[in-house]
């Protein structure tokens, strides 16, 4: 028996079989599929996905034996990655000197005949082989070997995706926790800016309040600068908290309530608008959803309608409805609208079209990023319908998931 030399470039091999993570895995049926269609092309009782690392030949499949490993030294497929041809074929071990009183010719499981083709990554390294294995002399047709040799390029594409794989969840999982590392310094950032900045705005409010007539107009107007200031960076903080706490909303479990309990929390919130009117439309009674995300939802669309709206009486029409597994709400409102160019970029975070809104107040462009951020998340979408003049409506649905005890009423 000859045993097999190390590839004449092992260490990268070996470095390459690594990076795919297979060694040891469970049995998949794709694998053990490619083997069996492998064995009933070429008529033989054996057919492996051998895979080998420094000390052993590792099956992935074994189609026709019990064995999962065997040493490397015995390795047919081990001579198989060295060879020139893209095809190593041993019609008769018994007269071949490198394998003649080799255990695996010898005893169990009486290789013979042997066929073996190089699982070769792009650059060349072979990983193992896709082999077939008979107890007696054979030949194969070229048929037979051109079928063997594209069920090793399967096999290989099985691998290649399985790498993909890998260092796509790693870029996910990397991305994730990059992410959540942004969100929690934004929300530490925005948390701990919130105290001297209001030590600031209260200061300034002694100053206007008990030293207002000792300033000359030059210093009231800086006076007025550093409120508006604290108060604009204020609103800017309470955006950031909003969007960096949307995540544990999501959290919330769904829960089933009454769309009247939904119409009572809105009207609350807004009722000290005289010039607010709000009705809600629905066939529905209840509905069964993440309701502390619903309210932060409406409550920013509710409040962007009024802040921007150029009417003296403010009408907003929510209308909310079921389509299969979706809940369908729009928010419609009277004002002056939202010329198409710019209805992508009102999602975008710190994106502000509009200088002031009618209170002279300067928006943030973290409110409609929120409620963008809430809708995908909870597995919905969101997009906004407007003509200049005739008013807007955001459309966004979210999943509905029913259960026995809370089934939705039509009215």
């Amino acid at each position: 028996m000859i045993q097999p030399e190390d590839h004449s470039k092992e260490k990268e091999r070996l470095a390459s079989l690594e990076s795919y993570s297979i060694l040891d895995t469970l049995p998949e049926e794709d694998y053990d599929n490619l083997t069996a269609i492998a064995a009933e092309i070429c008529g033989t009782p054996i057919s492996l996905v051998s895979l080998l690392d420094n000390k052993r030949q590792w099956f992935k499949s074994h189609h026709g034996i019990d064995a999962s490993e065997t040493p490397k030294e015995y390795a047919f497929c081990a001579h198989a990655i060295n060879s020139e041809e893209d095809i190593l074929i041993v019609q008769d071990s018994r007269t071949d000197e490198r394998f003649h009183d080799n255990p695996l010719v010898t005893g169990d499981p009486r290789v013979i005949f042997y066929a073996g083709i190089p699982l070769s990554t792009e650059n060349g390294l072979p990983l193992g082989t896709l082999c077939v294995i008979d107890h007696k002399p054979k030949l194969l047709s070229q048929s037979q070997i051109a079928s063997l040799k594209a069920l090793a390029k399967q096999v290989m594409n099985l691998l290649k995706l399985r790498k993909s794989k890998i260092q796509l969840n790693k870029t996910i999982a990397s991305l994730e926790e990059k992410n959540i590392e942004l969100e929690r310094f934004a929300y530490i950032a925005a948390h701990d800016l919130k105290s001297p900045l209001n030590a600031i705005n209260s200061t300034a409010e002694i100053f206007s309040e008990y030293y207002h007539s000792s300033f000359d107009e030059d210093g009231k107007k800086m006076l007025g600068f550093i409120k508006s200031s604290t108060k604009k960076l204020k609103g800017l903080i309470d955006g950031l908290l909003d969007y960096s706490k949307s995540d544990s909303v999501l959290k919330e479990e769904q829960t089933t309530f009454e769309i009247e309990a939904l119409q009572e929390d809105i009207n609350g919130l807004f009722s000290f608008d005289n010039s607010l009117k709000l009705k809600i439309e629905t066939p529905l009674e209840r509905i069964n959803t993440n309701r502390t995300a619903l309210n932060q939802i409406l409550i920013n669309l509710v409040s962007n309608a009024i802040k921007y709206n150029d009417k003296n009486e403010v009408e907003i029409n929510i209308k909310i409805d079921k389509n299969q597994d979706f809940y369908e709400f729009s928010v419609k409102d009277n004002g002056p609208g939202i010329p198409i160019k710019n209805q992508e970029k009102v999602f975008e975070i710190y994106k502000i079209l509009t200088p002031t809104d009618k209170f002279g107040e300067k928006g943030n462009g973290i409110g409609l990023a929120t409620v963008k951020k809430i809708v995908e998340k909870l597995g919905g979408s969101i997009y906004l319908e407007s003509d200049p003049g005739t008013g807007a409506t955001f459309h966004f649905k979210l999943k509905s998931v029913e259960n026995e005890a809370g089934k939705l009423k039509m009215a």
